[in-house]
């Protein structure tokens, strides 16, 4: 999650804002000749461009996204296959062919990359936390696995990948810590104690706390305490991200922007970690990235089905051109900026947390053509 650029099609700024009514219409750009700007570059010196790798793209099968990011991004995460649940199914069974791979094609682009992520209660085993009878193991147990977890998975890929999201979602919309089976056992120590093993392991990788709705005021102070404590300790925290799980109304941008400038203040980096823009109605309306809120699916939550009106496509163009006009006000303070996928096929927001659903949240579309508004933000960094 650091510094480096975007940059895009020269030829692209022969396109209108062109998103249109059917998936068929959908714009269509050849890939940029040798002399044409390609994403990466457009934001050089301010901060890196990076994308979320499913494993059709980790393992090369989807041609034409591999080639997007080849030529557009310079940071990757893997999207999931480094969570605990596939790095470590059964206690002391680690499985890296994924992981590995990932890391790999990274090195071979030479990409930024990115470990995500070592502690997140959502997709941890349910062997971590019970004994051999289905009962919690002991404060001491559980603090000794997360140890052999860090340290193996960091260890295998030290020097190697260039910063990990070593906690992630500790913390709740009210600011309070989340009273997962990580805090029930261990207490909050366990977020102290996961970066330890983290910077054990590699210490000269950075390591990062990994939020989503950091923009609501209780939950940036309560992040920003937890944080604070974790630093105060003599443990190290590089920077916070900022999941960025964002709709066309909400979050507001002041209160976005009152969460870099808080986030800074502490002294770490912050990171625009999973960025990707909703145009679909949302039953809740704080958004969030909560995984285990799902609703039931409806037609009407579900409108552009075949395609998206020009209305829709507009605001969803005048979205990202405001958020990334705020990242580049604080390119000071914001290290990597990061989309959550490479094209609107493979983004998760299609089946969360309504399933069936069919969103356009990325800056690339199902066919992986770059979207018209991507022009606009090339020039939002080339006045910069």
């Amino acid at each position: 999650m650091n510094k480096a650029k975007i940059v895009f099609l020269a030829g692209i700024a022969s396109l209108g804002l062109a998103c249109t009514s059917t998936k068929s219409q959908q714009v269509a750009v050849d890939r940029p000749s040798e002399n044409q700007v390609i994403l990466k570059h457009a934001f050089k010196d301010k901060f890196y461009i990076g994308t979320a790798l499913n494993l059709d793209q980790i393992w090369e099968r989807n041609a034409a996204a591999i080639s997007v990011v080849k030529d557009q991004f310079n940071s990757i995460v893997a999207e999931n296959c480094m969570k605990s649940m596939y790095l470590q199914p059964r206690e002391g069974e680690f499985n890296f062919k994924d992981a590995d791979r990932f890391v790999a094609l990274g090195e071979q682009h030479g990409m930024h990359i990115i470990g995500h992520t070592l502690m997140w209660h959502s997709q941890t085993p349910a062997w971590f936390f019970v004994d051999q009878k289905g009962k919690d193991v002991s404060r001491e147990v559980l603090i000794e696995r997360m140890r052999k977890h860090i340290h193996t998975v960091v260890g295998r890929y030290k020097g190697r990948i260039h910063g990990w999201d070593v906690v992630n979602e500790a913390v709740l919309d009210n600011g309070e810590l989340r009273k997962s089976k990580f805090y029930d056992i261990i207490g909050k120590d366990f977020i102290k104690l996961a970066f330890q093993f983290a910077q054990e392991a590699d210490p000269n990788a950075e390591f990062y706390y990994n939020d989503y709705s950091t923009a609501i005021p209780a939950k940036r102070n309560g992040i920003m305490k937890l944080v604070k404590e974790v630093l105060d300790s003599g443990v190290r925290v590089d920077a916070i991200g900022m999941q960025e799980h964002n709709g066309l109304d909400n979050p507001a941008l002041s209160e976005v922007e009152k969460t870099i400038v808080g986030f800074a203040s502490l002294g770490t980096k912050v990171m625009v970690t999973e960025m990707d823009i909703s145009v679909l109605p949302h039953v809740n309306p704080n958004m969030g990235a909560e995984i285990s809120e799902t609703y039931q699916y409806k037609n009407e939550l579900n409108p552009y089905q075949e395609g998206l009106p020009d209305a829709i496509a507009t605001a969803l163009a005048s979205r990202y051109k405001d958020f990334f006009a705020l990242y580049l006000k604080h390119d000071d303070k914001i290290t990597r900026v990061t989309v959550w996928g490479v094209g609107d096929g493979d983004s998760w927001k299609n089946g969360w947390p309504v399933p069936g659903r069919t969103d356009y949240p990325l800056l690339f579309d199902r066919e992986y053509k770059p979207k018209a508004f991507l022009k606009d933000l090339v020039q939002l960094a080339e006045q910069k």
